[in-house]
């Protein structure tokens, strides 16, 4: 039975990363977001943080607090079929009980820590969807007050810190990646 890791953390903390670095070793992954953008686009408006603000919530308003680990649990199953699954971007409380009753034991969450002050700084720099520190700290109110973020960030079963960019976090992964080398 394969392994499924939930990678977590705020904006900017290097989710995305992390669970490249997990891809890199050939392991699937499953892009929560992935959602969010193919809703927008289909929708013909912006690929922007307000309009992605909106989809994710009336998402979660139609499917439940719990609706993004629904929509891609097909993906996840199939994905297990071939081998290990890295989940990128789980959010919500909900999602992670769905997630631990579904998977239970082969369920793993690892957390990417980062101070605010380094998230804002890289979110302000993305070549791609640049946030301003208004944004960041909107988009950082609304993932923890309204979709429950901070519940599965607090009972990650793994933290790695991630200030100092890609080089630590290459670190960190190393450090950690062994627990799935068997």
């Amino acid at each position: 039975m394969h392994p499924v890791v939930a990678v977590v953390g705020l904006a900017g903390s290097g989710k995305s990363e992390l669970a490249a670095l997990f891809e890199s070793r050939g392991w699937t992954r499953v892009r929560f977001g992935q959602v969010t953008e193919d809703e927008v686009r289909a929708r013909g408006i912006a690929v922007n943080e307000a309009n992605e603000r909106v989809v994710r919530e009336e998402l979660r308003q139609k499917h439940g607090m719990a609706a993004y680990a629904l929509l891609n649990l097909p993906r996840i199953e199939a994905a297990l079929a071939r081998g290990p699954v890295v989940c990128d971007g789980m959010y919500s409380w909900e999602e992670y009980l769905l997630l631990r009753q579904k998977f239970g034991g082969r369920f793993t969450v690892v957390c990417v820590q980062t101070s605010p002050g380094t998230r804002y700084a890289r979110l302000g720099g993305r070549s791609d969807r640049p946030l301003t520190r208004a944004e960041a700290e909107g988009r950082d109110h609304a993932e923890i007050e309204r979709l429950h973020k901070a519940g599965p960030i607090a009972m990650a079963d793994v933290t790695l810190v991630n200030e100092k960019g890609r080089e630590e976090l290459q670190q960190e992964f190393e450090r950690v990646f062994a627990r799935w080398k068997r």
